[in-house]
C-alpha cells in the first residue's frame, strides 16, 4: 500500500524506486489481483495496449478505493484532491515516485492520452464522499454514471477506435457503470449508499427484496441492456486485433444482468458478480468470433 497526504492506496506489494516496466506491471497485478474480469478482457488486447490500459486502471482503482474507505468524508476529500495533485505534479515532472502515477505519466504522452478528462471522473468520487449517498432521481444517476465513465473517451487511443467512437465508448462505459451498481446494491448500502432511485431505505435495512424493490431493479437492467445495444455498432469500428477485449467485457457484463433476472431480480440475498465459469466461457466466446 502506498501513502497518499495520508491514505494509503491499495497497490500490491511494497512500493519502492522502480523503473516504469515496473511500474507497469505493479498496476497489471493491481489490477489482476483486484478486478480479474477487466484483467482478462485486458489480456485479449494486443501486447502493446496492455501497459497502458493497466495504468489507467490503477488510478482509476486508487481514487475508488479512497472514496470508499471508513473514514471522515472531509479525509477522503482530502486524499482524493492529494491523489489527482499527485497526477497533475507527475505530468509536470516527467515522473514521480508512486508506482501508479509513474506509470500513467508515461502513459500519457506515450499513447496519447487526454489525462486532463479523468477531472469528471474525480468529482464522481468526490460525491460519493457524502456521508449518505441518495440517487433521487434518473438525471441525478445519470449524471453521476457520465462522470465515472468519463474514463471511455480516454481509452479511445488504447482501443485504436477513430474520434467518431467516442460517443459510443462513453455509453459503453456508462453501460458497464449501472451493470456494477445494478450488480453492487447491497454492498453500497453497506457504504451509506443508494444509487438506483426508487429503492426503499427500510427494505434494504431490513434485507428484503420485496416485490417493488425488483420491479425497479428490473427497469434499471432493462435500461443497461439498451445501453449496451447502443454500443453493440461499436465493435464493427474496432481494429480487429481490439474487438476481442472488448466483447468479453460486454458478455461477462451482459451475463451479470442474465444472472440478475434469473434470480428475479433479487439482488439483496442472491449471488450477482461473474464467476470464473462465466468469465471462461465469455473468453471462448470472443475467441470464436
Amino acid at each position: 500500500m502506498r501513502s497518499v497526504s495520508g491514505y494509503r492506496v491499495t497497490t500490491v506489494g511494497t512500493p519502492l524506486e522502480m523503473t516504469v516496466e515496473q511500474a507497469y506491471r505493479r498496476c497489471a497485478r493491481m489490477q489482476l489481483h483486484r478486478d480479474p474480469t477487466y484483467w482478462w478482457a485486458v489480456q485479449m488486447l494486443p501486447a502493446d495496449r496492455r501497459p497502458g490500459l493497466h495504468a489507467l486502471y490503477g488510478y482509476v482503482r486508487g481514487a475508488d478505493d479512497i472514496a470508499d474507505a471508513r473514514v471522515a468524508c472531509a479525509d477522503r476529500r482530502a486524499a482524493l484532491d492529494a491523489w489527482q495533485r499527485e497526477l497533475e505534479d507527475g505530468l509536470a515532472a516527467g515522473r514521480s515516485s508512486h508506482p501508479v502515477i509513474a506509470a500513467l505519466v508515461d502513459a500519457g504522452p506515450r499513447y496519447g492520452l487526454a489525462l486532463g478528462r479523468l477531472g469528471r471522473y474525480m468529482d464522481s468520487m468526490r460525491s460519493d464522499c457524502e456521508e449518505l449517498v441518495r440517487m433521487r432521481s434518473q438525471e441525478e444517476l445519470d449524471r453521476y454514471m457520465e462522470g465515472t465513465a468519463g474514463v471511455g473517451p480516454v481509452v479511445t487511443p488504447l482501443l485504436d477506435a477513430p474520434p467518431s467512437a467516442e460517443q459510443r465508448l462513453q455509453r459503453l462505459g456508462v453501460a458497464f457503470q449501472l451493470a456494477n451498481l445494478i450488480r453492487d446494491v447491497r454492498l453500497d448500502w453497506e457504504l451509506g449508499r443508494i444509487y438506483l432511485p426508487g429503492l426503499n431505505e427500510e427494505d434494504l435495512e431490513r434485507g428484503v427484496a420485496t416485490a417493488r424493490m425488483r420491479e425497479h431493479v428490473a427497469g434499471q437492467v432493462a435500461r443497461a441492456r439498451e445501453l449496451f445495444a447502443d454500443a453493440e455498432p461499436l465493435a464493427v469500428t474496432l481494429p480487429s486485433r481490439v474487438r476481442r477485449g472488448v466483447r468479453i467485457a460486454v458478455t461477462v457484463y451482459s451475463g451479470v444482468l442474465d444472472r440478475i433476472e434469473r434470480h428475479g431480480c433479487d439482488v439483496l440475498t442472491s449471488p450477482t458478480g461473474p464467476g470464473a465459469w462465466a468469465i471462461a466461457r465469455a473468453s471462448a466466446e470472443a475467441l470464436r468470433r
